[in-house]
């Protein structure tokens, strides 16, 4: 398959997760069977996201064979996606079972796969000995599926209700997220301000391999879209370019700040005032944990 039709395929089988459509079944089901690895993971991805919408035995019988793909990744997001169809993957646990014991299995995979595994045994559980769970939001109870679906993409209990509330929230933040990124840096990173702006090109004067506003789950429950991370040091750094807004530091940087010190993660920590001077206050920070050469990036602009 040449790259063009896989991106395309790709991009599709994404919209097609976010449709809430469950006219879109026919046409995952023929992805979950693509030559391309990456549609194939795509597709499973896609219909964990629509579990609830499409029919869950169908689904089910859709992605138990994608447990036993050649890509790890494939077998990955399948068994991410079994979970979300809590009582009605019931016949998937022995697959899982068996790939947990397997010596060879990634460990990334078996993370997965432990998940999976709770969460339909949660449902189960819950449909058995009517277990109560309630929705963190409106306190209404949940039903089986409805704990699964939002265990699995969450990894919180809601309602259906309040499940397409978050949803569409959380959809919208990242949108506009993406919206605001509209600063490029030198080396090509596209950023949402000055300050991230200076910082990407500092890091790579520096020679230092980051990410950008990737998402990490650096604790149990809750996922963080740090600013920069460095991989090579397992450091985060973070530009907290608005303070001055009283809801965004409460809302947000006293949050993240806890959720870094609760995980017991290295963090760098910049704020607005410092921008005048804001790659010399990069540099003398990350000398704490590396050694920087001094002077490095003096000369890439303000």
């Amino acid at each position: 398959m040449d790259i063009a039709n896989e991106r395309k395929l790709a991009a599709r089988a994404k919209a097609l997760g976010e449709s809430a459509n469950a006219d879109t079944f026919p046409e995952l089901a023929e992805m979950t069977r693509s030559a391309s690895p990456l549609v194939r993971r795509l597709a499973a991805s896609a219909l964990g996201k629509l579990a609830g919408i499409v029919d869950s035995a169908a689904s089910v019988d859709l992605l138990r064979p994608l447990l036993g793909d050649e890509h790890p990744q494939v077998r990955q997001y399948a068994a991410k996606a079994l979970g979300a169809f809590g009582v009605a993957a019931e016949n998937a646990l022995p697959d899982l079972r068996d790939m947990y014991r397997n010596p060879t299995e990634k460990d990334y995979v078996k993370r997965s796969v432990v998940t999976a595994g709770k969460t339909i045994r949660e449902a189960l559980r819950i449909a058995e000995q009517q277990a109560v769970h309630v929705c963190r939001k409106c306190g209404q109870s949940v039903a089986p599926d409805e704990y699964a679906r939002s265990q699995k993409a969450f990894q919180r209990t809601y309602c259906d209700v309040c499940f397409d509330t978050v949803f569409l929230d959380r959809r919208n933040w990242e949108t506009q997220v993406e919206l605001n990124k509209t600063v490029q840096a030198a080396n090509g990173t596209v950023v949402q301000s000055e300050g991230e702006r200076i910082i990407a090109e500092e890091l790579a004067a520096l020679g230092l391999m980051f990410r950008y506003d990737n998402r990490f789950r650096i604790i149990k429950g809750y996922a963080i879209r740090p600013d920069f991370y460095l991989p090579e040091f397992d450091l985060y750094i973070e530009y907290w370019g608005m303070e001055e807004n009283l809801d965004y530091r409460i809302g947000m940087l006293e949050k993240k700040k806890k959720l870094y010190q609760q995980a017991g993660k290295r963090l760098v920590s910049l704020h607005a005032d410092e921008k005048p001077r804001l790659r010399e206050a990069l540099r003398e920070k990350l000398a704490r944990y590396m050694h920087v050469p001094t002077g490095a990036g003096q000369g890439t602009g303000p």
